[in-house]
């Protein structure tokens, strides 16, 4: 089957004109369609006042599209750009960061370098430096396995991009540009490099990346200079494209080479050389990598070979965070009720629902304290993403969809509820459009998630959400701002629509007997014991891997669902 392409919008140099651009965006995709993402590369803000600015800020207006941007290019504008690491600007607008690499859900790999390049250090906040440049090459250059990165995300132009290729118009680039940029494309082979700054539209013809007859076939690239929103001249500003993430595409398809594709404008005319000068050995150095794929294991830094340099064995995991005081679900907490508890994993574990909405309704909890999705190390998201995968098998084995939701608004730990719909209920649309008309009857604004983004691209740290994820992967989405009914989630699957058992809308009316929890969770085991995943895992440790009570941790209240 093949892979549903990733629909982009790439923008140059925005420059303040927030309005001309948003507005741009909304025709196109009335016209077109949604896209998944928006990526502005280039000067953002502008010397203009910051009315317009404000307006977006404040939530008076908001970007019709998820929006990435890169930082500061001049003194002028760091000040809009506080958190090096990047954040969200405002409501859909988010900063990525000095440098680092974005992975989105779907696997596809953004590679972004912000500023304008400079050779003395320290570097002010609005350069990068030969130093930032051989910590994002050394994070994906020198593993084996390197083929490539989907998109490079540039401000300045690369140094000799228009060698072999087709004309550049008004911009020398053998003068113009940065020379780091062009070392830095060389060396990741973006499928797509955007850059701006030069106020003009340049879409130059597709490189090689490799040899032609002394090295195997590579995958093109393709150059794309975009021009200031707005320009009078009518040049293009702003550039639409689909792409199937590298990591998913069959091989043979992604080293066809266009029929136009020239040399690689980077090699064999001696500045290879000169450029390799500018580059100091590799540094071990933290390079932001702001967004981490729910699908694959990405830590905050990484050796030379890209691997733990350490021991060849899995590193292993780090004591889990503890919490300020006495937490109902933390595994080692007296205060948790042992007999919920069903299966242990290594970072997670499920629990029986205290008052849950059906026998089977259970929680997905991590065991050390975190308090929401977007606060979880790389290899808890792991095994939670397992835990769903595999609770969505085992439900489907039943005759059952399930839907999970999260709740992260007075609540300290993070609770993954996992409800169970029989599939004669209703169908996957009645439950999502049962959101929807239940959260505009209480003005509760409920968006529709990008298919290929993740909470972690849109939710920051310690921001309160209410999110929902039906059985087909599409996502609901709700940005807590004040007010928020705690039982919102549990009301709409309780409802006539759903599950038609109104009465059990709060977890408080549906407790029951600690001698029939016990029974549930007896029986959920059992149930549960072929799709177990952890089975092994404590075998391997001598606990006991059936029976009541699962291993002797603990368990449960639900705090409000």
């Amino acid at each position: 089957m093949a892979q549903k392409p990733l629909r982009l919008l790439a923008c140059g140099d925005v420059e303040g004109k927030f309005d001309i651009l948003f507005n741009r965006v909304r025709a196109i995709q009335k016209k077109s369609g949604n896209f998944d993402l928006l990526l502005c590369v280039g000067n953002f803000f502008g010397s203009t006042p910051d009315a317009e600015w404000e307006e977006y800020k404040t939530g008076i207006k908001k970007a019709p599209i998820q929006t990435y941007v890169l930082g500061a290019n001049n003194q002028e504008t760091v000040k809009y750009f506080q958190d090096a690491d990047g954040c969200e600007l405002a409501e859909n607008i988010t900063y990525l960061g000095r440098k680092g690499i974005f992975t989105g859900s779907s696997g596809l790999q953004i590679v972004y370098l912000s500023g304008t390049e400079s050779l003395n250090e320290p570097v002010p906040g609005y350069n990068f430096s030969p130093k930032d440049v051989s910590s994002l090459r050394t994070m994906l250059c020198t593993t084996s396995q390197f083929k490539g990165v989907d998109i490079l995300l540039t401000s300045p132009w690369p140094k000799y991009v228009g060698n072999f290729g087709n004309s550049s118009g008004e911009v020398d680039t053998k003068k113009c540009g940065s020379a780091l940029v062009s070392s830095l494309a060389m060396g990741l082979k973006p499928r797509y490099h955007f850059a701006a700054l030069e106020k003009t539209y340049y879409e130059r013809l597709p490189y090689r990346n490799h040899v032609v007859l002394q090295e195997n076939a590579q995958h093109a690239t393709r150059f794309i200079a975009l021009a200031n929103v707005g320009n009078p001249e009518k040049k293009k500003y702003l550039y639409a494209f689909s792409i199937v993430p590298m990591k998913l595409m069959d091989a043979a398809e992604l080293v066809k080479q266009p029929p136009d594709v020239t040399e690689n404008p980077y090699r064999k005319s001696g500045q290879e050389a000169s450029i390799g000068k500018q580059i100091p050995a590799p540094v071990e150095e933290s390079a932001c990598q702001f967004f981490f794929d729910l699908n694959e294991k990405q830590g905050r830094k990484r050796s030379s070979t890209g691997r733990d340099s350490k021991s060849p064995h899995p590193k292993q995991p780090r004591k889990p965070p503890q919490p300020p005081g006495p937490c109902w679900f933390c595994l080692a907490s007296p205060e948790v009720e042992k007999h919920l508890v069903v299966n242990i994993g290594t970072h997670c574990y499920l629990a029986l629902a205290k008052g849950g909405l059906s026998d089977d309704h259970v929680l997905i909890l991590p065991i050390g304290h975190y308090q929401s999705v977007v606060e979880l190390s790389a290899e808890v998201v792991e095994e939670v993403e397992k835990y769903k995968a595999t609770l969505r098998r085992f439900f489907k084995s039943r005759g059952k969809r399930c839907v999970v939701f999260e709740r992260n608004y007075k609540s300290h730990h993070l609770q993954l509820q996992v409800i169970p719909v029989p599939v004669s209920c209703c169908a996957t649309d009645d439950i999502k459009d049962a959101f929807i008309t239940q959260a505009q009857e209480q003005q509760i604004e409920l968006l529709e998630i990008p298919e290929h983004s993740d909470i972690k691209q849109i939710a920051q740290p310690g921001a309160a959400y209410f999110y929902v994820e039906l059985d087909t992967g599409e996502k609901l989405f709700h940005r807590i701002k004040k007010n928020f009914p705690l039982q919102f989630g549990r009301e709409v699957l309780a409802s006539e629509a759903i599950l038609n058992i109104p009465g059990k809308s709060d977890w408080r009316q549906c407790q029951i007997s600690k001698e029939d929890e016990e029974t549930l969770a007896r029986r959920f085991q059992k149930d549960f014991e072929p799709y177990d995943f952890t089975l092994e895992l404590r075998q391997e440790n001598g606990l006991n891997p059936g029976g009541g009570g699962c291993c002797e941790p603990r368990l449960l209240h639900c705090t409000p669902a």
